[in-house]
């Protein structure tokens, strides 16, 4: 009788920070994903200022015996984490293990859903939407792939309905990127939008999204959301990106 190959350990990279609730947060994203697809082994890792490291994790399960491994980086864009520090990193796995890297979350209609639960979370109803505009607060780039990316949210959650929607950076306005979200909230406000919504395209809590939230506040939006988080929508992106690694030929085919 033949046993079907093992299916690859999913291992979920997170940047860390020095703030609990990111962690905290991308573990209960990881727990969605272990709910979505009982059986899948499912580790997360950390780049930065938490535990257990991303070396740490491959060396332990190469101890295992473990053979395949798909390692999912948690972000929404190909900036300069998922085009240097991660494939780095990678790059240092035992030499037995075979690490297949997916592809980043973003773009995804998937996430644009997720910001939309949010929105609707933080109050916001679907006759609201003519007459709010939204701001769609990132966390900032200096990469024109992940820029030109949010751009391209943006237009799409404008067709969705909203009075209008301003992509904006948390950190400092950058060459080539977007105003700060409290430049954004007046933007929206002087073109006519009767409320101001400033929704958070973020994966967890930290010192950026805590930055976009203090931004809002002090331009005086009306709503809040909350960042996307251990959403649903957010979990089926990250396994359908762990298929795709697993099946490359198969998802170009459609499959």
């Amino acid at each position: 009788m033949h046993h079907a190959p093992a299916r690859p350990v999913l291992l979920v990279v997170a940047h860390g920070s020095r703030d609990p609730r990111h962690a905290a947060s991308v573990h209960a994203l990881v727990e969605r994903v272990r709910e979505q697809r009982p059986g899948l082994r499912v580790e997360t890792a950390f780049l930065d200022f938490n535990l257990p490291t991303v070396d740490g994790v491959l060396e332990s399960l190469a101890a295992e015996g473990v053979k395949d491994v798909v390692a999912q980086p948690l972000l929404l864009t190909r900036a300069f984490h998922a085009k240097a520090d991660i494939p780095a990193v990678l790059c240092r796995a035992p030499a037995r293990l075979r690490v297949t890297a997916a592809e980043v979350l973003g773009p995804d209609p998937l996430l644009l859903a997720a910001l939309e639960r949010r929105l609707h979370e933080a109050g916001l109803t679907p006759a609201d939407r003519s007459a709010t505009g939204v701001v769609l607060a990132s966390a900032g780039s200096t990469d024109p792939e992940a820029i030109a990316v949010i751009a391209e949210i943006a237009r799409e959650l404008r067709h969705t309905g909203w009075c209008a929607v301003r992509p904006a950076f948390a950190s400092a306005a950058s060459p080539g990127g977007f105003p700060r979200t409290e430049d954004a909230v007046r933007e929206l406000r002087a073109a006519g939008c009767e409320r101001v919504a400033v929704a958070p395209y973020v994966l967890a809590p930290g010192r950026l999204p805590d930055r976009i939230a203090a931004g809002a506040a002090s331009a005086g939006a009306d709503v809040l959301a909350g960042v996307l988080g251990p959403s649903p929508e957010v979990a089926r992106v990250l396994l359908a990106r762990y298929d795709a690694a697993r099946f490359p030929a198969a998802t170009a085919l459609g499959a």
